[in-house]
Protein backbone atom coordinates (compact mmCIF):
# COMPACT_ATOMS: atom_id res chain seq x y z
CA UNK A 1 0.00 0.00 0.00
CA UNK A 2 1.37 3.16 -1.19
CA UNK A 3 1.56 6.60 1.17
CA UNK A 4 0.91 6.46 5.20
CA UNK A 5 1.24 3.02 6.76
CA UNK A 6 -1.32 3.07 9.33
CA UNK A 7 0.21 2.63 12.63
CA UNK A 8 -2.68 2.08 15.21
CA UNK A 9 -3.14 -1.31 16.06
CA UNK A 10 -7.22 -1.15 16.63
CA UNK A 11 -9.82 -1.16 13.93
CA UNK A 12 -11.02 2.45 12.65
CA UNK A 13 -14.46 4.14 12.02
CA UNK A 14 -14.79 6.28 9.38
CA UNK A 15 -17.43 8.94 9.36
CA UNK A 16 -19.17 10.22 6.05
CA UNK A 17 -20.11 13.49 7.01
CA UNK A 18 -17.82 13.49 10.14
CA UNK A 19 -19.30 13.87 14.04
CA UNK A 20 -19.42 17.44 15.10
CA UNK A 21 -17.35 17.40 18.53
CA UNK A 22 -15.59 20.10 20.76
CA UNK A 23 -12.13 20.55 21.66
CA UNK A 24 -11.65 22.01 25.24
CA UNK A 25 -8.09 23.03 27.20
CA UNK A 26 -7.85 20.69 30.20
CA UNK A 27 -7.46 23.79 32.09
CA UNK A 28 -11.02 24.47 30.39
CA UNK A 29 -9.75 28.10 29.53
CA UNK A 30 -10.67 27.22 25.84
CA UNK A 31 -12.93 25.36 23.49
CA UNK A 32 -13.04 24.95 20.07
CA UNK A 33 -15.68 23.15 17.27
CA UNK A 34 -14.17 20.24 15.47
CA UNK A 35 -15.42 17.38 12.85
CA UNK A 36 -14.50 14.02 13.91
CA UNK A 37 -13.55 12.30 10.87
CA UNK A 38 -12.75 8.60 11.97
CA UNK A 39 -12.26 7.47 15.31
CA UNK A 40 -10.80 3.95 17.40
CA UNK A 41 -10.53 2.63 20.71
CA UNK A 42 -6.83 3.86 21.02
CA UNK A 43 -7.47 7.34 19.07
CA UNK A 44 -9.64 9.58 16.57
CA UNK A 45 -8.41 12.01 13.21
CA UNK A 46 -10.18 15.30 13.91
CA UNK A 47 -10.62 18.39 11.85
CA UNK A 48 -10.59 21.84 13.50
CA UNK A 49 -12.87 24.77 12.92
CA UNK A 50 -10.38 27.86 12.40
CA UNK A 51 -7.20 28.49 13.25
CA UNK A 52 -5.08 26.38 15.87
CA UNK A 53 -3.05 29.43 17.04
CA UNK A 54 -2.40 29.70 20.69
CA UNK A 55 -4.18 26.49 21.37
CA UNK A 56 -2.76 24.23 23.91
CA UNK A 57 -3.18 21.20 22.10
CA UNK A 58 -0.61 18.46 23.69
CA UNK A 59 -3.04 17.43 25.82
CA UNK A 60 -6.79 18.57 25.75
CA UNK A 61 -10.62 17.20 26.20
CA UNK A 62 -12.61 15.88 23.25
CA UNK A 63 -16.08 16.53 24.16
CA UNK A 64 -18.34 13.95 22.37
CA UNK A 65 -21.90 15.23 23.82
CA UNK A 66 -23.33 18.81 24.52
CA UNK A 67 -23.31 17.92 27.77
CA UNK A 68 -20.00 16.95 28.15
CA UNK A 69 -20.63 13.59 30.07
CA UNK A 70 -18.73 11.97 26.91
CA UNK A 71 -15.40 12.88 26.69
CA UNK A 72 -12.03 11.44 26.09
CA UNK A 73 -8.61 13.26 27.43
CA UNK A 74 -6.27 13.37 24.29
CA UNK A 75 -3.01 13.97 23.31
CA UNK A 76 -1.39 15.09 20.38
CA UNK A 77 -0.25 12.43 17.85
CA UNK A 78 0.25 14.41 14.24
CA UNK A 79 -0.67 18.06 12.89
CA UNK A 80 -1.30 18.25 9.12
CA UNK A 81 -3.20 21.94 7.87
CA UNK A 82 -6.89 21.85 9.96
CA UNK A 83 -6.52 18.14 10.72
CA UNK A 84 -4.98 16.62 13.27
CA UNK A 85 -4.22 13.06 14.94
CA UNK A 86 -4.79 12.24 18.42
CA UNK A 87 -4.12 9.60 21.00
CA UNK A 88 -7.14 8.78 23.83
CA UNK A 89 -5.32 8.84 27.32
CA UNK A 90 -7.01 5.79 29.33
CA UNK A 91 -7.78 7.33 32.97
CA UNK A 92 -3.87 7.12 35.17
CA UNK A 93 -2.63 7.39 31.95
CA UNK A 94 -1.08 10.28 32.21
CA UNK A 95 2.92 10.15 32.80
CA UNK A 96 4.00 6.63 33.37
CA UNK A 97 5.93 6.66 36.89
CA UNK A 98 8.12 3.47 37.47
CA UNK A 99 6.86 3.13 41.28
CA UNK A 100 2.55 4.60 40.23
CA UNK A 101 0.75 2.86 42.90
CA UNK A 102 -2.91 1.64 41.68
CA UNK A 103 -5.95 2.91 43.68
CA UNK A 104 -8.82 0.54 43.35
CA UNK A 105 -7.57 -1.19 40.13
Amino acid sequence: MAGKTEQRGSNRVVFERGIPAQMMGIDGTWRRDCTMEDVSATGAKLTIDGSVEGLHLKEFFLLLSSTGLAYRRCELAWVNGDQIGVNFLKPGDKKKKAHSTSLGA
